[in-house]
């Protein structure tokens, strides 16, 4: 009878401690595992937004790339356009200005040669009243004007 009265006395003790585990320390241990899994599962999820929130970014500065890019290739052809412009307009105006110091050169040189030619004629003028008034002042000889022209001649 020891073994039965024994074994019974223990079933019911067993029985008392399923009850009293499920009444009590179950609860408490299902709400720790629960939400650790709650836990784990967002970081988890976390983790996912973040990997996909770093594809986005990636992408988003691929894009960024590519128009900075874009910008600066518009911004260096806009450049070159606008040198290549600047110096046209330095040709056409380095060409008008030395047109136009030409056309001052050649119309100072025209004058030159007005006053020289000028200068010649008094010179000539001069030279022929002196011729005159020296033949006025001999007599009348063909051989003597034609010496004294000779000579007005050689000084010309």
């Amino acid at each position: 009878m020891n073994i039965n009265l024994t074994l019974l006395s223990q079933a019911a003790t067993f029985a008392i401690f399923i009850w009293f585990t499920a009444k009590f320390v179950w609860p408490f241990l299902m709400r720790a595992i629960e939400a650790r899994q709650k836990h784990i599962a967002d970081g988890l999820a976390a983790a996912e937004r973040g990997r996909q929130d770093l594809e986005l970014a990636a992408q988003r500065t691929a894009e960024m790339l590519r128009e900075a890019r874009n910008q600066a290739q518009d911004a260096l052809a806009q450049a070159d356009k606008r040198a290549a412009q600047i110096i046209d307009e330095a040709k056409n105006t380095a060409r008008a200005e030395g047109e136009r110091l030409l056309a001052g050169a050649k119309a100072e040189i025209d004058q030159e040669i007005a006053r020289a030619r000028e200068m010649l004629r008094t010179q000539v003028a001069m030279l022929a009243v002196a011729g005159a008034e020296q033949i006025l002042k001999r007599e009348v000889d063909a051989k003597a004007h034609a010496d004294l022209l000779a000579s007005v001649q050689a000084q010309l």
